[in-house]
């Protein structure tokens, strides 16, 4: 079993990504789990991921605040959506996606994602 405790997690750079912080929980530099990763994203009021796709699957759980979430699916059909507490999406392989904090709180999602 590996413990992070949510005071010691490790901050990371994640390219596209404004007025937020990135914290890597489990996974990568952060534990001995190799398959996945799972990341927290703390966005201040107008923080935003960019527009992009990604070659795996992304799974987002808002934990705290509100959060706008836009895509773009592998066909081109564009969809919008705002999650709440404890809501969840799935963006697909090369679906783009982008969040957005619209309101003038505090949002944090954690991200969880497979091991390139």
């Amino acid at each position: 079993m590996h413990i992070t405790r949510f005071k010691e997690a490790k901050t990371y750079e994640a390219p596209n990504h404004d007025d937020m912080t990135c914290l890597r929980l489990q996974g990568k530099e952060a534990s001995p789990c190799n398959q996945m990763w799972m990341g927290m994203s703390i966005f201040e009021p107008g923080g935003q991921t960019g527009f992009d796709g990604s070659n795996v699957e992304k799974i987002y759980f808002v934990v705290e605040g509100e959060i706008t979430v836009l895509c773009e699916s592998t066909d081109g059909q564009q969809s919008e959506a705002v999650l709440g507490l404890n809501d969840s999406c799935v963006f697909l392989v090369g679906e783009k996606r982008q969040l957005k904090n619209l309101s003038n709180q505090v949002a944090k999602v954690v991200l969880i994602m497979a091991s390139p």
